[in-house]
């Protein structure tokens, strides 16, 4: 049985050295396991969210793009491309938006953030937070379950929106009365690796201390050489716990080179010769991504059509499809392929209608009609709109109990238990 395993990138920036290690390798690899069906896609829809920037989306979009790819992934083999290019997912957000719970959404935590810093500003809660903001998680539920994904692999933060997705597919299915999409499982990888930058904090754009992926090579040598260090001279043993060189230099290493690399630091390396030896480890991995890189680059209307082609034949083989199946199923429909025998049944299964009206001579009625408009019961005058309506409750209380509880009770049972109902009101008064 195949498993299909779905990854989203967000298109933000230049990819680092972070982003390498802790999650293009790892996924690229996992991605050539037996029974898996992988799916990455570019999200540029979510990206708008949190930059309204032209040029740096496309600029942004292409770099990512060339990074995968120059990294190994094998656009044949798996479903790469841009989230743009599937129209079918901002219809099946609709779909999904109309059977979400707002209270659900008002819960997420990037929402529930902007919230809490804006009443600790003193600003009016909702103050910059853009409806895009808010219905992140029901677009980001759309990609996952378009293409029926059963693992996201996601970090921790993220494992909310999963849940989401859950909710909304397994609502889906229970309004529309059929399994449209299977849930999908949250993936957490607890081993997967979380790169210190050049101060020793994790490596995050947000720090700026990243190492560009790609940067070139006389820059990743002196970038490299500006991790911080200790104080500690050459002669002094030095500690592997808590280091960034060490664990930066780990996490390019075969565990044999790892051990050769614990050892130097015992006997007291110098800070230079280490971050030589570094960044030679680093430049053999990278060296021959980065050519690839930089052709990539270098035509940009190849990574274009390769995009589109594969985005394509995804709409063709799932997209499409499914869209089309989920449209009857809510009910958007050739309104010509409704045969009369099918509205007559949705007429006559609509619930009987009390409906209470004044007549010239002054008094209340009511009267109780079948879908399709026949008169059931017909009441005498009442004194007072009160007395009608007081009548009323009483019969649908009556509607309600156990004579009429049943889908499977007929019409005529139904008229029946109410006519009872009127004689008993009738004996007693």
């Amino acid at each position: 049985m195949t498993t299909r395993v779905l990854t989203g990138i967000t298109p933000s920036g230049t990819p680092h050295l972070g982003n390498y290690v802790g999650a293009i390798r790892p996924a690229i690899a996992a991605s050539r396991a037996q029974g898996i069906e992988s799916f990455f896609f570019l999200a540029d829809l979510h990206s708008l969210i949190k930059a309204q920037e032209p040029a740096r989306t496309q600029r942004s979009t292409l770099e990512i793009a060339a990074s995968w790819l120059a990294c190994g992934l094998d656009p044949e083999q798996v479903w790469f491309y841009r989230q743009s290019d599937i129209p079918e997912t901002n219809e099946l957000m609709w779909f999904l938006t109309v059977v979400a719970s707002k209270g659900i959404l008002n819960r997420a935590h990037a929402y529930k953030a902007a919230i809490d810093k804006n009443e600790a500003e003193g600003l009016d809660p909702d103050a910059g937070v853009s409806a895009g903001l808010f219905m992140y998680p029901v677009l980001m539920a759309a990609d996952i379950l378009i293409f029926k994904a059963n693992r996201v692999p996601v970090g921790r933060d993220q494992i909310q929106h999963i849940e989401m997705a859950r909710d909304f597919g397994q609502r889906f299915n229970h309004v529309y009365g059929k399994e449209y999409f299977p849930l999908p499982e949250v993936v957490i990888d607890e081993q997967v690796a979380t790169l210190a930058g050049l101060d020793g904090r994790k490596m995050s754009k947000s720090y700026s201390n990243t190492i560009p992926l790609f940067a070139p090579r006389e820059t990743l040598k002196k970038l490299v050489f500006s991790i911080l260090t200790d104080s500690r001279a050459p002669g002094e043993p030095k500690d592997t716990e808590g280091s960034a060189l060490f664990q930066m230099y780990q996490a390019f290493a075969t565990p044999e080179q790892t051990a050769g690399f614990a050892k130097a630091f015992a006997e007291g390396i110098s800070w230079g010769d280490a971050k030589q030896q570094l960044f030679e480890r680093i430049d053999a991995e990278l060296s021959p991504l980065r050519e690839r890189y930089e052709a990539l680059m270098a035509e940009p209307e190849k990574i274009e059509a390769l995009l589109r082609r594969r985005g394509q034949q995804l709409r063709e083989q799932y997209a499409v499809p499914l869209l089309k199946e989920l449209r009857h199923a809510v009910g958007l429909r050739d309104l010509a392929d409704v045969p009369r025998a099918a509205a007559a049944e949705l007429a006559r299964s609509a619930p009987p209608v009390f409906k209470q009206y004044r007549e010239k001579d002054g008094r209340f009625y009511f009267k109780l009609t079948d879908g399709e408009g026949t008169l059931l019961v017909q009441s005498t005058g009442f004194d007072s709109p009160r007395d009608a309506g007081q009548l009323i409750a009483v019969l649908k209380q009556a509607e309600q109990g156990d004579a009429l509880q049943s889908d499977l009770f007929t019409l005529e049972a139904e008229v029946a238990a109410v006519l009872a109902a009127l004689a008993t009101l009738r004996d007693a008064g």
